[in-house]
């Protein structure tokens, strides 16, 4: 019988990776210092005289945002900067540039009870543009702050999770190592 973990109480992120679609493995995303995410849902009402009487909400994205030390190549594919056409270590960022969609993987720990929790954002693409701040004088290396929109999948899915003390023990390793390096929406379907 599986483990199941009734309290996990989340203190730290960490491990977190992007594989951008088309490529063959996940990159590591940087240091990263929040994540939030908040759904966004879609409600069907019913009324009667003018009163609601029923309620229906149905979950349609979520809205990340992240703050951190981002990965140079991360950003880059991230808002779609491109060298094509440019000098060697010369990219460029305009109308032509297209966000690469990626699959968001991250390491969730309770430190607490060292638990950890892997989740998984399987079909993310940029929901704002490049932003470009820097500071003379600071005294600490400010944290860029990225949003984005994890959308529905093949599997009607935005958000994947798992308490690693709960999976088969079976194939545990093989299948936390896959998580972060390749993770697809189809790897978590129960095949009997």
């Amino acid at each position: 019988m599986p483990t199941i973990i009734e309290d996990f109480d989340a203190t730290r992120v960490t491990n977190v990776g992007t594989k951008f679609i088309g490529d063959a493995t996940s990159i590591a995303f940087g240091c990263v210092g929040s994540i939030d995410g908040e759904t966004e849902l879609l409600e069907l009402v019913k009324k009667c005289e003018g009163v609601e009487t029923k309620k229906k909400t149905t979950p349609q994205k979520m809205n990340l945002t992240l703050s951190g030390h981002v990965k140079v190549d991360v950003l880059r594919d991230v808002f779609g900067l491109s060298n094509v056409g440019l000098k060697a270590g010369v990219y460029s960022y305009g109308a032509d540039s297209l966000s690469k969609p990626f699959v968001l993987t991250a390491d969730v720990l309770d430190e607490f009870e060292s638990q950890t929790k892997l989740i998984a954002f399987s079909n993310c693409v940029a929901a704002t543009g490049l932003k470009v701040t820097v500071e003379n004088g600071a005294d600490e290396v400010a944290e860029i702050e990225l949003e984005f929109t994890a959308m529905i999948d093949d599997n009607r899915k935005c958000y994947y999770e798992a308490i690693v003390s709960e999976l088969d023990e079976a194939d545990k390793d093989e299948f936390i190592e896959q998580w972060h390096t390749n993770f697809t929406p189809d790897m978590v379907i129960d095949t009997p």
